[in-house]
Order: C-alpha cells, then structure tokens, then sequence
C-alpha cells in the first residue's frame, strides 16, 4: 500500500534560502457523488468528476528556514489578505498531519496566503479546490527542495495521494478534463488512494462543457460535509446506496465515452438527487435545499422538455444549482438562465463555469 512516508526528507536549514511556491487550482463537480467514507478519507464508492475552470482557489506558500529548534508547524495565515484564525487551525493540524509525508515542514516557517474566486462553505467543493491547490504546493516544495519529483504523473499522483488526506474529493481537481477516485475494475489503475484522470477517456463533447453555477444561496452550510458524510455510518439506506453508486459508474463511463448526453443527464440528475434525499433520510436529518433551488429545477425540466436541449442539472452538498450543457447550445441556455433562473439567484448572482484544463503552477 502506497502511503509515501518518507522520513529521509529533512533539511540541512543552514543551506536553505527563503522562497515560495505558488498554484491556482480548480473545484470539481461529481457527477457520480462520494457520499460516504471509511478509514483515513477512503471513498465507500468511487466517484467521476468534471473538472471546472473559473471556480478555483489561489495559493502562495511562502518558506524560511526555522531560526528556533522547535518542532511545531510554524504558520502564518491569510485569507483574501486578512488573518483568518478558524482556517489557519485547520491548515496547522492537515500539515501536522502529514509530517511523515514531508518531515522537512516542521524545520520551517511558513507564510500562506490564499483566496477563492467564488463563496466557500457553499456547496461549491471550495475544500476541493483549498486542498489540492495547498497538496500541490506542498509536492512541489519538496521537489524544489530535494528534487525527488521529476515524473509529471508521479508528481500528480501523490499530489492527490496528499489531497485526498485532506479533503476527499481534491485529489480529483488535480487533473484536467475528468477523474475517477475509488478502486474500480472498470478503469485500470484506479484507486481508493488517489483519483487518475479520465480526459482520454471521454468523448470530446464534454470537453467543452458548461457548468452555470445558479447562487441559491451564499451562506455557509448549515452541515458540513465533513458532518454528512459522518451521517452515513448507520444510515439506513448506506449500502444500497454505495450499490447503486457502482451500478451507475458502469452505466455513466459508457455514456461518456460515446457522448450519450441523455444517458448521462439521467445518471447526473439522479445522482444530485440521491444526495440530498441521504441528507433527508439521515439521522439527525437535515435540508440543505432552498425553494428557490426547487424551482430552478422544475423550471429547467420544463425548458428541456420544449426544447429537446440537452442540458441537466446536478447539485452539491449545498442548495446551488449546477447547469450542464454543451457548448454548441450556449445562447439558447444562456438566454433561458437569464430570463427565468437568474431572477431566482440570491442578488441575482450566478457563475459562468465550464470544464478546464486543471490546476496551473504561477
């Protein structure tokens, strides 16, 4: 089992300059959804994403060596340029958490600053986009450092090795197009430890994708997805979930590899809905929905239904509403978004999303 501990990565500090790394790096949509895990963020079902473009999360990591002998993770933290204490924690015990990975981290001090291009904590994976962004930067100071990762896909797999420990579903933003987390016979060289890509493995149709992110609501989750899918353990419905789960991943690869927009929408549909309705169903249960989230949906069933355009809808763990369409019916879609969900949008706010070529090294 891979788990890349490795504890001759340490420093000679006298010898180490003051630098920085700095990636952007995307969020991703499941459209097969993780809902459910086990040991240290194991998936109970694989899942395939899109990987998005315009919704992405900024980060420089700033180094020194440690002047002081201690052994803490030494680290300043700024969110959108202000101190932001509750997210340094988190950032302090991930690193702390993997020091086995990258020893050398306790021999340094850091300086992090960060920022998203969209709201967090509102059903838009902005972990997803955090954790791989901070995972990359982690490989590739220890490649700067030790020049260990030269391979580009070694490199990508254990940036999402180490992108998984920290949210699960940013080891899929770490490649462009699609990827695929969790064992599977369907792909070879999947696994539950990180995710692979699956841009050869789809039709070109969704690689152009679009993904109109409709703003229900910006306010930070009630529950967190951390919280929910601690809800699954005991959920009555669990297993029959993480069978279906794999009964659809079958159905939705072929589908992606032929182009079969229809059936991809049922499957995509389907899926947003049996997430939520395991929120419904958990105990203690709870709605992360909006009626405005509702009656976007019924609306853009209504419009596929008039125009036979293929265009679908999928959801997150959060009341925003994501609309998937190819590229070549993008005025038509646009319009309708426009004209009857817009209006629907808190502060009539939505984002222009599409899917994206991965994370960027600045």
């Amino acid at each position: 089992m891979t788990d890349y501990k490795n504890p001759h990565l340490l420093l000679e500090t006298a010898e180490v300059e003051p630098g920085e790394i700095s990636w952007r790096s995307p969020s991703n949509l499941a459209i097969l959804k993780y809902w459910g895990k086990h040991g240290i963020q194991l998936p109970k079902n694989p899942s395939l994403s899109l990987t998005l473009s315009s919704s992405f999360t900024e980060t420089l990591l700033e180094y020194r060596p440690k002047e002081g002998g201690d052994r803490d993770i030494s680290l300043e933290f700024f969110f959108h340029e202000e101190p932001n204490e509750p997210f340094r924690e988190k950032v302090v015990k991930f690193l702390e958490s993997v020091t086995d990975i990258f020893p050398f981290l306790r021999q340094l001090d850091l300086t992090m600053y960060t920022g998203n291009s969209f709201p967090h904590s509102a059903g838009i994976a902005s972990s997803a986009s955090a954790m791989s962004a901070l995972a990359l930067c982690l490989c590739s100071l220890e490649h700067e450092l030790f020049n260990t990762l030269d391979d580009d896909a070694g490199f990508d797999r254990k940036s999402s090795f180490v992108a998984r420990l920290g949210s699960g579903s940013a080891c899929r933003s770490i490649f462009p197009t699609a990827a695929l987390w969790g064992e599977t016979g369907e792909i070879t060289g999947s696994s539950d430890l990180y995710a692979v890509p699956m841009a050869g493995e789809v039709h070109t149709i969704f690689t152009t994708f679009h993904d109109d992110i409709l703003m229900a609501s910006t306010e930070a989750k009630s529950v967190s997805s951390r919280a929910g899918h601690g809800l699954m353990e005991g959920h009555p419905f669990a297993e029959a979930r993480y069978a279906d789960a794999r009964r659809h991943l079958h159905r939705l690869i072929a589908a992606m590899r032929s182009g079969d927009l229809e059936e991809f929408g049922k499957i995509c549909e389907s899926e947003a809905l049996t997430l939520h309705g395991l929120m419904l169903s958990s105990n203690p249960s709870y709605i992360l929905l909006k009626p405005n989230t509702l009656e976007m949906i019924e609306r853009l069933r209504q419009y596929r239904e008039e125009t036979k355009h293929p265009v679908f809808f999928s959801l997150d763990a959060g009341p925003n509403l994501h609309v998937l369409y190819p590229e070549d019916i993008i005025h038509d879609v646009r319009l309708f978004i426009e004209e009857e969900l817009k209006p629907l949008c808190e502060k009539e706010t939505y984002l222009q999303d599409w899917v994206g070529e991965g994370p960027v090294q600045e």
